[in-house]
């Protein structure tokens, strides 16, 4: 679960990982209102959206306008907000179309020394907490990551014990923090990890984090995702998601027991156990076609289930054509058969539909499928599934 920048520095504010004031807007008069609430001569307004790149974002009704904007006076706060509020936001991280702003945050200036990037997340590989450091902050961190990994700083935390002020003194030697700055570091890298622990994140991600000219490491962003496995520990932290950022498809899917998410592509997949539906996607994009969602039914999906998957799959317009890849396992192919035909009734297919049944009672199944009278492409294997889908729609 993703949730907006202001609420991820509302929960650093609670644990003292130092960010700075601020104030959500929802309006124009709102922002002006959170620019003079704020007192000094500078704020920041900032689009909040479940994107990252927003500094470099543009907004399609307004080109001229990024999604983050220093602003001199409460009319320019009340300006930029205008520019923002209802409109699109495009950044490397969104579609095409951009995401909608909703409401902006307005955050109180500070004079910058150094900018820096900052990351804690789960190293799978080392089954530790992983905090990561560099000193190329800013809107070019994935570029560095990509260019210069040795420039990203490394260390692994014991969950249990938290950070270790050795491992911030020899991070901050390595960036040359040195002095009331490095006493800073200490304070909040060991505060910022021990929250990450404490609330279950699967990542938590600074950039900016920037030493300000009187040695202070403060958030100047805050983006944090939660392990979604660990949310029925933290009931709290579920009023934070914000369903008008997520795809109403993926959301549907959710409340159905089906794991989905939206692609661009235009074959749909329905397929259950996630392995197999990456080895789908990746095959299909193998022989030349480009998968339009990721849909695991699970090891037991029923009826009910599978229509609603084909009702998800079928409500984007670009689908031009459906894969079915079943193994049967757990349900037997005689079910997920049956669960065809009777989707089929309900939802009725308008675009090509490749079936490929492997498991128990396959042979069943298949006969299940070609005595339906339904105008099914059937395929002996996977690699034939994959051509046959995108031969479909050439």
């Amino acid at each position: 679960m993703k949730i907006h920048e202001y609420q991820a520095k509302e929960l650093f504010r609670k644990a003292q990982v130092p960010v700075l004031a601020g104030f959500v807007a929802k309006t124009p008069e709102e922002a002006r209102a959170a620019f003079e609430k704020l007192g000094g001569s500078i704020a920041v307004v900032k689009a909040q959206v479940h994107a990252g790149g927003r500094g470099k974002g543009t907004v399609t009704e307004v080109p001229s306008q990024r999604g983050v904007q220093l602003v001199k006076s409460a009319e320019e706060a009340a300006t930029v907000a205008r520019n923002l509020l209802g409109n699109h936001l495009v950044t490397i991280q969104t579609a095409a179309s951009g995401a909608k702003v909703n409401q902006v945050f307005v955050e109180q200036g500070c004079k910058i020394a150094r900018e820096l990037y900052l990351a804690v997340v789960v190293d799978r590989a080392a089954q530790m907490p992983l905090l990561m450091v560099s000193s190329e902050g800013g809107v070019e961190i994935e570029k560095v990551a990509h260019e210069t990994p040795e420039k990203i700083l490394r260390e692994h935390f014991d969950p249990a014990n938290g950070l270790q002020a050795f491992q911030v003194r020899k991070l901050c030697k390595k960036l040359g923090i040195s002095g009331e700055a490095a006493k800073s570091a200490e304070f909040f890298m060991k505060k910022l990890c021990a929250l990450f622990v404490e609330l279950d994140c699967a990542m938590a991600e600074i950039n900016p984090l920037v030493i300000t000219e009187d040695n202070k490491m403060i958030a100047l962003d805050a983006k944090i995702t939660f392990d979604d496995n660990a949310m029925f520990r933290h009931s709290d932290l579920k009023e934070l998601r914000d369903l008008n950022e997520e795809e109403p498809a993926e959301i549907r899917a959710a409340n159905t027991g089906l794991s989905y998410v939206k692609l661009d592509g235009n074959i749909g997949c329905l397929v259950n156990g996630a392995g197999l539906a990456m080895a789908t996607m990746d095959i299909i994009k193998h022989h030349g076609g480009a998968p339009a969602n990721f849909l695991d039914v699970g090891g037991g999906a029923n009826t009910q289930q599978v229509t609603e998957a084909f009702r998800i799959i079928l409500s984007d317009p670009n689908v031009k054509a459906i894969l079915v890849n079943i193994f049967g396992g757990i349900a037997r192919c005689t079910t997920i058969a049956q669960a065809i035909i009777e989707a089929s009734k309900e939802v009725g297919f308008t675009v090509p539909l490749v079936v490929r049944l492997e498991g128990t009672e396959v042979n069943e199944g298949k006969k299940m499928l070609r005595e339906s009278g339904l105008a099914i492409i059937s395929a002996e294997d996977l690699t034939d599934a994959a051509k046959k889908v995108v031969a479909s729609i050439a």
